[in-house]
Order: structure tokens, then C-alpha cells, then sequence
């Protein structure tokens, strides 16, 4: 069999491939099995079984395929099975098996007048079945039939003799049947309740040797990695969203979504749409009309206005949904419910009709939902109706509405959908026929609120700016103040911070401070944080204070709690101290008294990153928690600080070592995040990389698309240089620092605090290059790579010594110039063991994975100043590390640093040889579980005698005399735990 190159990925289906594997590996050894693979439409079928066929084909086994073929009413006899011999008669290896059943020639080359009649089949059944017997006995055989569902009745009672009386019929006394595979798919969507092969199927599957493997609808996370598998560039996270909504599971429809042009929110394409439309045009006349209707309706309708919107008679209504449900079209739900099987379907349906059709029926949607009594619930469809129908007075009224409700449940993505449909609506509807309520710029200001509690900081920006553009010259001055000081608080958002400045500058003149008002207060409060971040900090302090009089003059409680979250940065020594954190409790007991969710999560997360910030790692998770149940409570977990949070949250996991924990957190917060906080993701793109997946740094990468974000500018920037430094790039890992810390440099010039982190980082390669040029004797250039690492250097020390609020930073950024001044003598004369102590103490803090880093490079310059013993210590911890975390580089780096340097005393000596591979590693766990070499095989996709090599090999490289010796060795090397050998 040719090798076959796939153009598709196949992603998902470890579970489904492992059975047949097992299936194949069976029939190897004589028992001859069947399986009926079964799934909808695109789902993956086809693609599945060439998998397994070029796998059994580079297993040894013949690989024969026969397609079944929609040709209507005029079906051709035995095609499939014709198809199966047409390839064997072209094959000279199979003349003589072939000619030794002359009964089968009789379906190659005859017309149909020559096929056997009903009385005549069984010689040529018997004769099939003893052809596959004797291909299975040259060598092992699968037999492919795909596509079941056109299958025309000779092949099916062909099928079915052949799985209950002939090759998979067990002789007497248990003997083995054949080498052979047979598998089968059919499409389950196509089989209605008459479908003729449904009683087969059912016949089947109740055979011993016969078993159904149903393939589902990939999981949302196969479908990403299969989307973004078939772009050879990073796509924007936004539009695989989308694709991974609409396909629901299906892998054709995401390729399809995918090579369309507009695949963010247009219509089905055209060659899908003409796919999906097939079996509707099947359907009657009555039964096309209610899809219709119910695809005006959305993608699921309640029977009762269902019925009141088609206008038929209740009997003729049931017998179309009953032929719709059996052609699997619909599917019959909870609560009297009927629900589209697939969404694109009933897109494809609504694309169909007519634009008078579908106006009319949204107008009768609308009007059976008004005549229900108004509820709450419906707004938001009698919005959508109304809008399409063209009645916009009620679409304005109806979209507030929903809005309203959003707001009620905790729901700003939606609130923000809805008011962005009425701010859309209002200039096309007449003044006398708006709501009576909220002016334009009002709305325009709450849409924007909703914006940035739903996580779309850019989008709350465009809003406002909106906003502040319909303020007119006789607008109230308080209204005017508002938008100033609500703009100037989005700007902070998306950092653009001399602009905030301006505005919250703009906004505080405009009010008197005298008499003191809530508008002024919240407009002072603002500017303070606006003038922080530009440095303005004795402005900020002396606003801070007197609005903070004001506040608590006015009994604004959720301001004063603001204003204090402010001082508490501002005054003192920062959030990082015991007395700025008892100012922060009080600021959250102040918010939470006054209701202000917002104000209260922004206390939450100024404890929780003080207590980061001073090395209290542990002490950061319970606030964190607490801020996280907050903003669920409140139905703001799309929101800046509950996003910030998430990010903390999974910042203090990757730092305290607990990877795993950090990777499931990362992954339950894709589900609920918006696109726009991409970066939270960053501490999974850290433990990534240092397990060494070094495609975390294309997805770092994507996070620099799209409109600046700090916060993704930021990550990206880490992972992007320590990706250089890993891969020996100097030259990148320089130039990354150089581009992230002048995109992240505030506008008074103050860089990161990030920078003595990408500083370290880059310093790292730079070391490196200088010492493999000072090995080789090329002192001109270790020079040149040390004149970097001065200026990397100097740049640490300035950002360490002068953070961002102009005083030294933390523990974290103590530990990183440790590290940094450690690299820097490495670059300019070689390894300092004093330096490398120093840097192994300062991340003592709770580090666990630099801490690691920096004790193996402290072995190194142990091992130069020839102190092995103590440098055997450090090597062994690094290497501990290194495993349990399961950093693949780093593990590595410490076995070459243990060979090489002949360390006695570690984990693993040099008598246990090279560190194993990937491919071992998996080995060894399921030697460790009692497998056997056949069972390993099955379990990863190899054959018996690979495993056997594998095995031989990790004997070898651990030194031991057996199995269980080995699996001894392992345990006690920490090479595998109790845990990841589990079954």
C-alpha cells in the first residue's frame, strides 16, 4: 500500500485508535473481529480509519478497501465488494488466490444481468468468504467497507453472511478463526427509522466477534488544536472561537468555517450550505415549511409556538416534526422542546428563505412573544424579532429591555450586546417613539461600563470616546465631568496613560471642589490613579487626601474605600507592608459594606499581589479565592481585576512548583475568559516551556497581534526571551528585552519592573556565547558578548533598585538580580560560585523552578572550583527538581552535568548512561504498571518487537538485569512516581 500523506490532522481520538489497535493486534494472532464505526457526517470517520489502514499496512497487513456510493434507485450490486476485487485483480501477488474462487470472477468485469440471482448467492457468498480466508492466511488482513448507509441490498446480505456465517464463524473446539479485520462505517445521522440498514446494524452488533465504536463530536479544546493545526500562522483567538462554536464538534464543518473567507460571523459557506440543505430537500412540503419556521425561530422552539406560528392543524404538524426527527434533522428536547441537530443546519436553512418569508414569520414570533405577558426572560428575543421584522420602535424598547435584565442577572456581555443594539436603533427611531428614560450619551456611558465588566477594555474606550463625542457646548458640566473621568478610567485599562492623565485632569476642572459632591469625589478619585501612573505621585497624594476628606464628609463609602486602596500604594512602604495591607482590609470591609463589587475585588487584588510582591506566596491564594468568589458572585469574572486575578492565581501555582495544578486552572480559565485577556494564560506558557514545548512560544507570539495589551506585551516578552535563551539565540533573546521593555515603559521613562527578569533571562544566552567563544579562543568576541552583558546588567540593577513606584522592589525582583549579577560574571570572567549561592538563596522565597535553575548553574561553578562534593549536592537537588516538575530541559541539563563531571552521590550516575528519551519515558511507566511488550504496543501504537527494543534499551541504560529490576531502579531514581503509574 502506497504511503499516504495526510493534508488533516487527526486530533482527538487516542481512546477510539487505541481500541482499534486492539482490534488489528487480535486479528494478528488469529481471531478474526468486526467493528462498526458509526458517527455523523464529518465527523471524522473516513479520516480516522486511513489512519488505522496506514498503520496496519506498515504493521504488514494487506489493506483492502471497497466504498459504498449514493447512486438512488439504481444501486449497483456488490459495489463495494467489487471495488475490493477490482484492486486484488490488479495486483499480480493475488493472481493465484484469486483464480482459485472463479465463482467471485463473476462480479469483475459483468454486467448486471450476469450477478447471481437470489437462489444462486450462496456459492458466490461462500466463495467470498474463502478468498478473504486465504488472503488472511498469505498474511494478515483489513478489510475496509466505508460509507454503509448507500450500501445496496446484495452487499448488505453479503455483509451480513460474512459476519455470521462465514470469516468470523469460530470453528469447533475453540480453534482461531482468521488473521483478519473487518471495519465498517456508516453515517448514524442518515439512518431514519426505516433506513434498511438499521435492522442489519441491529442483527450485528449482537455477534460476539462484532463490536460498535461510535465517534462523537470532538471535545471544543480538539477542535481548537485542529484549527489552529491547520493555519500555518497563529490565528487571532477571537475568530477560532467562533469556528469551534459553530462547528460543535465536527472536524469537516471546522475546515470548511476555516477556508472561508469570513469565518469571524458570516453566513454558512456556499459548499457547506449546499452539504447541509441535502437531506432537507428531502423532507415533504409540510415538513420543509416547519423547519422553516422553526429556523426563524432560533435553534431551539417550544412546540406551542411552534404550532402558532406555522398554522397547521395539530395532526399534520406531528407527522412533519415526526418525519424531521426520524431524517435526524430535529431532535425532540426537554420541556416540549424541538432543537436544530446541528446550528449550521438551521443557519443553512434560514440562508434559504425568501427575505419577505423570513420578515413575515420573525413578525409573527414577535407578536406571539408580546402576547405571553412581557416576561423578563423573552426580551431578548422579541428584540431579535422585532429588528428583523423592521419594527425598530419596538426592537429599541424591546433590546433595553433585555439589557436591563442582563444587568439584573449579572450578565455584561450581554448587557453589552443588547445596549449596543439599541445605541444601533436609536437614531433611526423617532424621538416621540424612543423609551422614555436615558439620552443617548447616558446609554452611551453604560454600554461602556458594561464593556469593560465584560473584559473588552478596547471596545470601552470606543464607547466612551463615542460618549464624549455627543457631549454638546450646553451639556450639563457634571454629565461632561463623568465621561472625562470614565474615559480617563478606560485609558488606564489599555495603558494608553498620558491620555487618561489629560482626561482626569479635564474632569476635575470642570466641577468645583467647594461644595464637595459625589461627582468630584469620584472624579479626584480617578485622577489620582491616572497621575500614579505617570508618576505624578505627590499629585496623586495630595488629590488622594483631600478627596478622601470629602468622601468620608459625604458618607461615600465605596469611594473612600477607592481612595484608600490608592493611599495605600502611595504612602508608607506600599502595599508590600503591614500597614498598607490593614489599609487594604479596610478598604475591602468599606466596599463590601457599600455594595461595590468592583471597588471591593480591586482591594482583594492589591492584598493578594502585596503579599506576592513581599514573598508570601502562600498568603496570596485565600485573597485571591475570596476576590475570584467575589466577582463570581457578582457576575464579573470577565472584568480587569477577576481577570488579573486568574492570571495572579496561576503566576503564584507556576512559581510555588505546582505545575499540574497551574495547567488545569489555565485550562477551566479558557473556558470563561474573553479573548481580550489572552495573556492570563501565561503562566501555562511558562510551565510549558520549561517542560519543553517550545510552541508555547508561537502561541506567546499571537499574543502580540491585535491592539497593544501591557499585560500580554508582557508575557509574551518572557517567554519569548527565555524561548531564545533555551534555544542558544543570544542575539534574539537581547533584542526581545530591548523591544518588550521600550513597548512597556510608562511615559515618565520608568521602565518595568519586568526588565530585571528579561534582563536575567537574555543574560543567560549571553553567558553562554561568551564562554563557548573564550573555549575556542576567540577573545575579541567573549569581549563583544560581555559589553552586552554590562549593559543587560545595568539595566537590572536600575529596574531593581528603582521599581516602578520608585522604590526597590520585592523579594521576586532581588532574587532575578541575584540571577542577573550571577550571569554577568559568568559573561565577563566565568562561573562565581559566591554569586551562584547568593542567586540559590535570594530565590528561596518560594521560586522552586528558577531556584533549581540557579543550583545547577551553582554545581557548574562548583565542579570549575573543584568542590565536587558540594557541587554532587547541588546537581542531585536540581536534578530532583528538575524531575518531579517534569522540566524535561533542565533534567537533561543535569544528567550531561552529572556525566560529564562524573558526580558521585546523585540520582542518577553515570553508570545508568544517557538520559531517556521521550519514547522510553512512556515505556517505562507501562513496564512499571505489569505490561507486557504486546500490551505496550497496543497502548502506543507500536509493534510488539519495537517495545521489546525499548525495553532492552532502558535495561541497558539503567544497568539492570530485568523488568522488575529496572521498574526498582526507576522508582528509586525518580525517573517515574507511584502517581504517573497509576492506572
Amino acid at each position: 500500500m502506497p504511503e499516504t500523506v495526510f493534508t488533516t490532522p487527526l486530533i482527538g481520538r487516542a481512546d477510539e485508535l487505541a481500541r482499534l489497535a486492539a482490534v488489528l493486534e487480535r486479528a494478528r494472532g488469529g481471531e478474526a473481529r468486526a467493528v462498526l464505526v458509526a458517527g455523523d457526517a464529518g465527523v471524522g470517520k473516513t479520516r480516522m480509519l486511513d489512519e488505522v489502514a496506514v498503520r496496519a499496512a506498515g504493521a504488514g497487513m494487506t489493506v483492502l478497501t471497497g466504498h459504498c456510493v449514493d447512486l438512488g434507485d439504481v444501486g449497483l450490486p456488490y459495489l463495494p465488494f467489487t471495488e475490493v476485487l477490482g484492486v486484488l485483480a490488479a495486483d499480480g501477488r493475488f493472481a493465484d488466490t484469486l483464480a482459485a474462487h472463479p465463482v467471485v470472477d463473476r462480479l469483475l468485469g459483468a454486467g448486471t444481468d450476469a450477478m447471481p440471482d437470489g437462489g444462486g448467492r450462496l456459492p458466490l457468498f461462500e466463495a467470498m468468504a474463502g478468498l478473504l480466508a486465504d488472503l488472511a492466511d498469505i498474511a494478515p488482513l483489513l478489510l475496509v467497507l466505508e460509507d454503509l448507509h448507500w450500501a445496496d441490498q446484495s452487499s448488505r446480505d453479503l455483509l451480513r453472511f460474512l459476519l455470521s456465517r462465514g470469516i468470523l464463524q469460530r470453528p469447533a473446539g475453540g480453534a482461531p478463526t482468521h488473521r483478519l479485520a473487518v471495519l465498517a462505517s456508516y453515517r448514524a445521522d442518515d439512518l431514519h427509522r426505516r433506513h434498511p440498514l438499521r435492522p442489519l446494524l441491529a442483527e450485528l452488533v449482537r455477534l460476539p466477534a462484532v463490536e460498535r465504536l461510535e465517534l462523537r463530536p470532538l471535545a471544543d479544546a480538539e477542535v481548537t488544536r485542529l484549527v489552529r493545526a491547520l493555519k500555518d500562522r497563529p490565528l487571532p483567538d477571537a475568530t477560532v472561537r467562533r469556528i469551534v462554536e459553530r462547528a460543535e464538534g465536527n472536524a469537516f464543518y471546522a475546515e470548511e468555517l476555516l477556508a472561508a473567507t469570513d469565518t469571524e460571523a458570516g453566513p454558512v459557506p456556499s459548499g457547506l450550505a449546499d452539504v447541509l440543505l441535502i437531506r432537507f430537500e428531502q423532507l415533504s412540503d409540510t415538513a420543509q415549511q416547519v423547519l422553516r419556521t422553526a429556523a426563524v425561530a432560533g435553534r431551539r422552539v417550544e412546540h406551542e409556538l411552534l404550532r402558532d406560528a406555522v398554522g397547521l392543524p395539530e395532526d399534520e404538524l406531528e407527522a412533519a416534526l415526526r418525519e424531521a426527527v426520524g431524517r435526524q434533522l430535529l431532535v425532540a428536547g426537554h420541556g416540549d422542546t424541538y432543537s436544530f441537530r446541528h446550528a449550521l443546519a438551521r443557519e443553512a436553512v434560514y440562508a434559504d428563505l425568501l427575505p419577505g418569508e423570513r420578515g413575515r414569520l420573525h413578525g409573527a414570533f414577535a407578536r406571539l412573544l408580546a402576547g405571553r405577558g412581557h416576561p423578563a426572560e423573552s426580551a431578548a428575543e422579541r428584540a431579535h424579532h422585532y429588528r428583523e421584522s423592521h419594527d425598530l420602535a419596538e426592537a429599541l424598547a424591546a433590546s433595553l429591555e433585555a439589557a436591563d435584565h442582563a444587568q439584573r442577572v449579572g450578565a455584561p456581555a450581554e448587557e453589552l450586546r443588547h445596549l449596543e443594539a439599541a445605541l444601533d436603533l436609536w437614531p433611526v427611531v423617532e424621538p416621540p417613539a424612543r423609551p422614555k428614560g436615558p439620552d443617548n450619551v447616558t446609554l452611551t456611558l453604560r454600554a461602556s461600563a458594561a464593556a469593560a465588566h465584560a473584559g473588552e477594555p478596547h471596545r470601552a474606550v470606543s464607547l466612551t470616546r463615542a460618549a464624549l463625542a455627543g457631549v454638546g457646548q450646553d451639556a450639563d458640566s457634571e454629565l461632561a465631568a463623568r465621561v472625562r473621568y470614565t474615559l480617563a478610567g478606560n485609558l488606564i485599562g489599555v495603558d494608553h496613560l498620558s491620555a487618561a492623565f489629560a482626561y482626569s485632569s479635564e474632569a476635575l476642572a470642570m466641577i468645583p471642589a467647594e461644595p464637595p459632591s459625589r461627582t468630584w469625589v469620584w472624579a479626584a478619585a480617578t485622577h489620582v490613579m491616572a497621575a500614579r501612573q505617570v508618576g505624578e505621585n505627590e499629585i496623586a497624594r495630595q488629590v488622594a487626601r483631600r478627596a478622601l476628606s470629602a468622601a468620608e464628609q459625604l458618607r461615600v463609602t465605596d469611594a473612600q474605600a477607592d481612595l484608600l486602596i490608592s493611599l495605600a500604594g502611595l504612602e508608607g512602604g506600599g502595599r508590600r507592608t503591614p500597614e498598607g495591607r490593614e489599609r487594604l482590609c479596610r478598604a475591602r470591609d468599606l466596599a463590601r459594606r457599600s455594595g461595590n463589587a468592583p471597588v471591593e475585588m480591586r482591594a482583594l487584588f492589591n492584598l493578594a499581589i502585596g503579599g506576592f510582591e513581599s514573598g508570601d506566596l502562600e498568603e496570596c491564594l485565600p485573597w485571591l479565592g475570596e476576590g475570584l468568589d467575589r466577582a463570581r458572585r457578582a457576575g464579573l469574572l470577565s472584568s480587569p481585576y477577576p481577570t488579573e486575578m486568574r492570571y495572579l492565581r496561576l503566576l503564584v501555582l507556576y512559581t510555588l512548583g505546582r505545575w499540574d495544578e497551574c495547567l488545569r486552572t489555565a485550562a477551566a480559565d479558557a473556558e470563561v475568559l474573553p479573548a481580550a485577556a489572552g495573556y492570563r494564560a501565561g503562566p501555562a506558557l511558562y510551565v510549558g516551556l520549561a517542560r519543553g514545548d517550545l510552541t508555547a512560544a508561537d502561541r506567546a507570539l499571537a499574543l502580540l497581534e491585535g491592539p497593544f495589551d501591557w499585560m500580554g506585551t508582557l508575557v509574551a516578552g518572557i517567554v519569548l526571551t527565555d524561548a531564545a535563551a533555551l534555544r542558544g539565540e543570544p542575539e534574539a533573546a537581547v533584542e526581545r528585552v530591548r523591544s518588550t521593555v521600550e513597548s512597556l515603559t510608562d511615559d515618565s521613562g520608568t521602565p518595568p519592573d519586568v526588565t530585571v527578569r528579561l534582563a536575567a533571562l537574555a543574560l543567560s544566552a549571553v553567558a553562554d556565547r561568551a564562554a563557548e567563544l573564550r573555549l575556542t579562543g576567540d577573545e575579541s568576541g567573549a569581549r563583544r558578548w560581555a559589553g552586552t552583558a554590562n549593559d543587560l546588567v545595568l539595566l537590572a540593577r536600575d529596574a531593581a533598585t528603582h521599581g516602578e513606584d520608585g522604590t526597590p522592589q520585592g523579594p521576586e525582583g532581588q532574587a532575578w538580580l541575584a540571577r542577573a549579577e550571577a550571569e554577568w560574571t559568568r559573561a565577563a570572567s566565568g562561573p562565581d560560585a559566591a554569586a551562584w549561592e547568593k542567586a540559590v538563596a535570594a530565590f528561596d522565597y518560594g521560586d522552586t523552578y528558577e531556584r533549581a535553575r540557579c543550583r545547577l548553574r551553582f554545581a557548574e561553578a562548583l565542579l570549575a572550583a573543584e568542590r565536587r562534593e558540594e557541587a554532587a549536592v547541588e546537581a542531585g537537588a536540581a536534578r530532583e527538581t528538575a524531575a518531579r516538575l517534569g522540566a524535561a530541559p533542565l533534567l537533561e541539563r543535569a544528567d550531561a552535568l552529572i556525566r560529564r563531571g562524573r558526580l558521585s552521590g546523585t540520582r542518577r550516575a553515570e553508570a545508568h548512561g544517557p538520559a531517556l528519551t521521550a519514547r522510553e519515558q512512556d515505556v517505562l511507566r507501562l513496564l512499571a504498571r505489569g505490561r507486557s511488550n504486546r500490551q505496550i504496543g497496543e497502548e502506543l501504537f507500536i509493534s510488539g518487537k519495537t517495545a521489546s527494543v525499548h525495553v532492552s534499551n532502558i535495561l541497558a541504560k539503567l544497568g539492570a538485569a530485568s523488568r522488575t529490576e529496572a521498574v526498582a531502579i526507576a522508582y528509586r531514581e525518580a525517573l517515574i512516581t507511584p502517581e504517573s503509574t497509576s492506572a
